[in-house]
């Protein structure tokens, strides 16, 4: 009787048929073969997930993951297929970096403030998301405060105003740090119903968070605004995080690599001016009164790449 062979995982399997079945087997076995290339495919699919926002009008990490989609779209010819998408369960990052780090498959990939304790529980693409532009700061206010904080002259002066910030962020540690008073809360957007109740003074968001995020809530919220005199500026930047794990490693590989080819052929750049410029010119840093405080949580690897690699940092006073 006639013998035919299956290849699979290159081993190679002995079929014996009659004259009878010679004609479906070769027909079964192309559909099989089909089958099997059909699920070799799917298990060479790069799957990414991202959490998905508690916040149902906030668009906080839409240039970030925008960003990492392009990333592994660059990386398509070397890497393969990817499948990029947000988590079925909305979560804040505190959550998220949970389920990362036990590896539930719920998330696999967060964009989060760089700091030295999330540089070692997670594995970091150090290329910052946002060239550090998170490290320029203004403040949303309420628009009965903007004459007082007018009159400010100093950081001492600027301390005596209360700030808000969410419990688990870098930002809290930091304002502290530098002798701020904090307020904190337990919810993103509760954050900006506790300024306008007057639970505390101002809110320090980067100069893009800022204005974004009062289009999309002015009228919900009509009494806040943005201060327009102030900055202020500590170094820092988001970077892609991942677990400590093989698989994790696999996936950072992809993410710097394309990351990396964006910055050399000059789309990374373009795509964070076209997504960051418009509000970087309404917030006319450089003609705003400036102070500076120190980030003593930012990774001395981190800190290093900006004299390594300037390239991937942007300084919007400058310009550059």
């Amino acid at each position: 009787m006639p013998r035919h062979y299956i290849t699979f995982e290159n081993q190679r399997v002995n079929i014996v048929v009659g004259d009878a079945m010679r004609r479906r087997s070769v027909v079964a076995g192309m559909g099989l073969a089909a089958c099997l290339a059909g699920m070799a495919a799917t298990a060479a699919t790069m799957v990414l997930i991202y959490p998905r926002s508690e916040s149902a009008v906030d668009t906080q990490y839409a240039y970030d993951y925008e960003l990492l989609r392009q990333a592994l779209e660059a990386t398509v010819a070397t890497h393969g297929p990817f499948v990029l998408r947000q988590s079925v369960a909305s979560m804040n990052q505190a959550r998220a970096g949970d389920e990362i780090a036990v590896g539930s498959g719920l998330v696999n990939v967060f964009a989060r403030s760089a700091t030295q304790e999330h540089e070692e529980r997670f594995l970091p693409i150090r290329i910052p998301i946002d060239k550090g532009l998170i490290s320029y700061r203004v403040f949303l206010i309420r628009h009965d405060m903007q004459p007082r904080f007018a009159e400010v002259q100093s950081l001492d002066e600027l301390r005596r105003f209360s700030v808000g910030s969410f419990a688990t962020w870098a930002d809290t540690r930091i304002l502290r740090e530098a002798g701020f008073r904090v307020v904190t809360g337990d919810s993103y957007e509760g954050l900006f119903r506790m300024l306008v109740a007057r639970r505390f003074d101002c809110f320090s968001r980067s100069a893009d968070e800022a204005y974004r995020e009062y289009d999309e809530r002015r009228e919900l919220l009509p009494d806040m605004r943005v201060e327009d005199r102030l900055l202020l500026h500590f170094t820092t930047t988001r970077l892609f995080f991942v677990q400590r794990s093989e698989q994790g490693q696999q996936l950072a590989d992809r993410i710097e690599a394309g990351l990396n080819r964006m910055i050399k052929d000059g789309s990374f750049d373009a795509y964070f001016l076209k997504s960051k410029g418009p509000l970087m010119a309404r917030a006319h840093l450089t003609t705003r009164r400036a102070f500076r405080i120190d980030n003593p949580f930012l990774s001395p690897q981190t800190q290093a790449t900006r004299k390594t690699r300037p390239e991937m940092w942007f300084d919007p006073v400058r310009g550059k």
